[in-house]
């Protein structure tokens, strides 16, 4: 008896744990902005081309992720519909797709434990969003507009 008690309690448990992990996927998530972080930190986002163009979505793949070649068709949506919503004055978001195998070190500092990971970040190279899995275009959408407007556009906060 006590072994179904014990096997009831760990399926509902994982059900639980299953359905946390369900909602989050895709979810556009608000992070705290602060400074760029560690030189470490820095010199790996400029090498990836994050810092100065305007804002960017980072987005980190492999070969043998599937998903991910989702994210790779939502993002391209996403900026190409912007693109032609934006006024001239408006900053163009850029996208920068890294190979997590072979950039691991800035995998590492970013905290990627699974693929598909985005980023999104300002002008400045403050980090905004972070997403894991594969985000819908009406969020991704709603998260870069702020970020692509003149001057020095914040986000809301969402949580």
């Amino acid at each position: 008896m006590t072994g179904l008690l014990v096997l009831a309690l760990v399926l509902v448990a994982a059900a639980a744990a299953g359905l946390v992990l369900r909602a989050r996927s895709g979810a556009v998530r608000a992070t705290a902005p602060s400074d760029s972080g560690s030189d470490t930190r820095r010199a790996l986002l400029a090498e990836a081309g994050v810092a100065g163009a305007g804002p960017a979505v980072l987005h980190f793949s492999a070969d043998w992720c599937g998903p991910c070649a989702a994210v790779r068709r939502v993002i391209g949506q996403v900026l190409e519909t912007l693109d032609g919503e934006l006024d001239p004055a408006s900053t163009r978001a850029v996208e920068i797709e890294v190979d997590i195998d072979e950039n691991p070190a800035l995998a590492a500092e970013l905290g990627v434990l699974s693929l598909p990971t985005t980023f999104i970040f300002d002008a400045a190279g403050v980090q905004r969003y972070r997403v894991s899995g594969v985000p819908t275009a009406a969020d991704l959408r709603a998260a870069l507009l702020p970020l692509c407007g003149p001057g020095d556009s914040h986000p809301p906060e969402n949580g």
